[in-house]
């Protein structure tokens, strides 16, 4: 699972379940994210073979995005994302049994709207102020 944080508001901008996530991937969804919310300045992740592969790279020639990886064995570098990873697993993931791979998506989706409503206390305007647009990547 693709999970993508803005850390500067804490709010969740892509959730991708998969079997698996290629670069390519990776970075068809970040183009996607970008789309819809604007270039970030910076991108934090882990050293994820996903993450790490030459279509990332390109991705980050391509665009101008930095990218920062955080220390092999250090998540508390990347702590926002571990602890929303965390309650994904313990809220969402622990909890559900997916019959197929098609129903994760359906499954996804009401989640992502069951934390929106949780997040309303959020303004519009304070979502689109982005004071320190840098973005959390995690697989």
């Amino acid at each position: 699972m693709l999970t993508v944080v803005d850390d500067c508001i804490r709010e969740r901008l892509g959730l991708v379940a998969d079997t698996s996530l290629s670069g390519l991937r990776v970075a068809r969804e970040l183009d996607r994210i970008i789309k819809g919310r604007g270039k970030p300045k910076m991108i934090v992740s882990d050293n994820g073979s996903e993450f790490t592969s030459n279509a990332i790279l390109q991705w980050t020639d391509r665009t101008k995005v930095e990218w920062h990886y955080i220390a092999p064995g250090k998540p508390i570098q990347n702590a926002f994302i571990e602890s929303f990873n965390g309650r994904l697993r313990d809220e969402f993931l622990h909890e559900t049994l997916f019959s197929s791979l098609t129903h994760a998506p359906c499954s996804i989706s009401a989640f992502k709207l069951a934390q929106r409503l949780q997040s309303c206390f959020i303004t519009p305007i304070f979502r689109k102020r982005r004071l320190c647009p840098i973005l959390s990547a995690a697989f």
